[in-house]
C-alpha cells in the first residue's frame, strides 16, 4: 500500500487529518494551506515518517503511553498525571499579552534563557487569525507568539525542519493536543533507519483545547465580528454559551457570539479526539476553572505536571519567581477529570460514526469502550 494512499484514505478522507503538520516538512510530497493538507505525489514506501507520526495513523496508544510514562501516574481520564497546579505568569506584562495567566509564555522563556532548551516550536499569529509555525531561539521572541488562535496551522512542519537541519539539540514543542501526540510518537516510534533526530526534542508543553474551526470560517467570523481586528478569542465556561473577542485598541471592548454560529466550523477531526488536556505532553496547560468566576479565572491557568522533565521546569519557575501559584479548589481536578471524560465520550460517538468502532484513533483506548454503554 503506498504510504500516501493509507494516510489519505484512513485519515483525510475520513475527516480525521488535524492539520498538525506532523506530515510536512520531511520531503517535498506533502503539503498545507489554509488549514488542509494535501499531497503532491504518490509515494513508493510502505512506511515512512508521515505516516508513523501522524497522530491519526494506526498506533496502539495505551503502550504508547506505557512507553512514554510510568504507568503508576497514568489517570483513565487524563492519561499521565503527577500534580495539578494554578498558577499565572509573574510578569504583569507577559500577563497583559497572553490568553489567560502567561503560564506558557513564561515557561518558554524560562527554558530558553536557562538553557534548559536551546530553541522552541511556536506558533505565532497575527491578530489570532493566520497562525503559523515558527521556531524561535532568543527568549525575547517568545512574546510575540502569546495568545491563541482557534484556527490550526501545521506546526510540526517547523519542528520537522528544525530537527532535520540538526543545529539545536534541546528543543522545546507548545502545542495542541494532537500535535503533541504527534510528537511522543516521533520520540519513541520513530523509523529505525531515519528518525529525524527525534532526540533532539527535550521538552513538550501540551494546550487544553476543546476543538479547533475551518480556517475560512473562522476568518469570516473574525472578519464579522471584530472587523478592526481583535487580540485574542477566547471562549469562557459553558453556561455562557459563547465566543469572546477582544478588540483591538485602548478601549479593550469584548465582543461576544453565541456558540451556535461557532459550532458549525468546527473541524471533524476535532469532534474524534479524545484527548482534552495534551496527554501526552511533559506539561500541559488551560484556563483556570473555579468558584471564583470568569472574571478571575480568565487570568490564571491550570497546569497539569505529567514527568519529571515537566517537573524541574516547574519547580525551576518556582524558585526563580517567574510564576505564582495559589491554591487549588478541592473540587477542581474532579471537575477537570469530568470535561475530560466528557470529551471523550463525544469522540467515542464520533468515531463510531466515521470509522464504525474505536479502532486506534482514542488515547487510553482500552477505557473507552464501557462509556458506548
Amino acid at each position: 500500500m503506498l504510504s500516501t494512499y493509507a494516510l489519505d484514505s484512513q485519515v483525510i478522507q475520513k475527516g480525521l487529518c488535524t492539520g498538525c503538520g506532523a506530515c510536512q516538512g520531511l520531503c517535498s510530497y506533502w503539503g498545507s494551506n489554509r488549514g488542509r493538507t494535501f499531497c503532491y505525489y504518490d509515494c513508493e514506501r510502505s512506511d515512512g515518517r508521515c505516516q508513523r507520526f501522524c497522530p491519526r495513523m494506526p498506533t496502539d496508544l495505551d503502550a504508547l503511553t506505557r512507553k512514554a510514562f510510568p504507568d503508576e501516574t497514568v489517570l483513565p481520564e487524563l492519561g499521565p498525571f503527577r500534580a495539578l497546579y494554578l498558577a499565572r505568569a509573574a510578569d504583569p506584562v507577559i500577563r497583559g499579552g497572553a490568553q489567560h495567566g502567561g503560564v506558557v509564555t513564561a515557561l518558554t522563556e524560562l527554558a530558553l534563557h536557562e538553557g534548559f532548551i536551546d530553541g522552541a516550536v511556536l506558533t505565532r499569529a497575527q491578530d489570532t487569525l493566520d497562525p503559523r509555525g515558527v521556531v524561535v531561539t532568543d527568549p525575547a521572541e517568545v512574546r510575540a507568539c502569546s495568545g491563541s488562535s482557534f484556527q490550526i496551522p501545521p506546526t510540526l512542519a517547523a519542528l520537522n525542519q528544525a530537527l532535520r537541519e540538526d543545529k539545536l539539540h534541546s528543543l522545546g514543542v507548545v502545542g495542541t493536543p494532537c500535535k503533541t501526540l504527534a510528537v511522543c510518537k516521533m520520540r519513541c516510534d520513530p523509523l529505525p533507519e531515519n528518525d529525524n533526530h527525534a532526540g533532539n526534542i527535550k521538552l513538550v508543553i501540551g494546550l487544553f483545547c476543546g476543538w479547533g474551526l475551518d480556517w475560512d470560517g473562522m476568518e469570516a467570523l473574525t472578519q464579522r465580528s471584530a472587523p478592526s481586528g481583535a487580540s485574542h478569542v477566547d471562549i469562557p465556561p459553558s453556561k455562557y454559551h459563547a465566543i469572546e473577542f477582544l478588540l483591538r485598541g485602548e478601549a479593550q471592548d469584548i465582543v461576544s457570539v453565541n456558540l451556535d454560529e461557532v459550532l458549525p466550523l468546527v473541524r471533524p477531526a476535532c469532534r474524534a479526539c479524545a484527548d482534552m488536556t495534551a496527554e501526552f505532553a511533559d506539561l500541559s496547560v488551560g484556563g483556570a476553572r473555579s468558584a471564583d468566576g470568569w472574571e478571575t479565572d480568565k487570568k490564571w491557568n491550570q497546569v497539569i505536571v505529567r514527568s519529571k522533565t515537566g517537573e524541574e521546569l516547574l519547580e525551576l519557575a518556582r524558585s526563580r519567581g517567574v510564576l505564582e501559584f495559589k491554591d487549588v479548589p478541592d473540587t477542581a481536578l474532579d471537575k477537570l477529570k469530568a470535561a475530560s471524560m466528557g470529551k471523550k465520550r463525544t469522540a467515542v460517538r464520533t468515531l463510531h460514526e466515521l470509522c464504525g468502532g474505536l479502532g486506534y484513533l482514542a488515547p487510553n483506548a482500552a477505557s473507552l469502550p464501557a462509556l458506548e454503554e
